[in-house]
């Protein structure tokens, strides 16, 4: 299993490939904002545990056990950005909470999280009690 630290490396190739076509150090490294030196280490790992194969000024690729991995923390972030959404997190708030967290639960908790997800998309009637319970809340604690 990659370390938190790989994680977010891998889940910004696999965006960065997604949304370009390919993944540069330089990208890499403004998009985590780290130097350059540190991107390059950190490929030059990932490399040798399979997550990518990289040739030095020829760029990377991932490999398909990385595309899987890549694919599956996107998911697990944009899933936590929905759930903190839904339950009324301040938008401001949410990328940074996501940041905070994601690397600390189980997927086991993240696929519970998905099932609550889908049970408020099912019916946003849900979502409209969840809010008329937050309002009452905020009412009595303001009191």
């Amino acid at each position: 299993m990659p370390t938190p630290s790989m994680e977010d490396y891998i889940e910004q190739i696999y965006i960065l490939i997604e949304d370009k076509g390919y993944a540069r150090v330089s990208d890499i490294a403004e998009n985590l904002q780290v130097h350059p030196s540190s991107v390059t280490k950190m490929v030059q790992k990932l490399d040798r545990d399979q997550y990518l194969n990289y040739e030095k000024y020829r760029g990377l690729i991932l490999t398909p056990k990385g595309k899987k991995v890549g694919k599956r923390l996107v998911y697990r972030h944009e899933l936590l950005e929905q759930f903190l959404e839904i339950i009324g997190v301040d938008h401001d708030n949410i990328y940074e909470d996501v940041e905070g967290i994601e690397h600390h639960m189980s997927w086991n908790s993240i696929d519970r999280i998905g099932d609550l997800v889908q049970y408020f998309d099912e019916n946003p009637g849900r979502v409209d009690a969840l809010r008329e319970i937050q309002k009452k809340n905020e009412e009595q604690n303001e009191e």
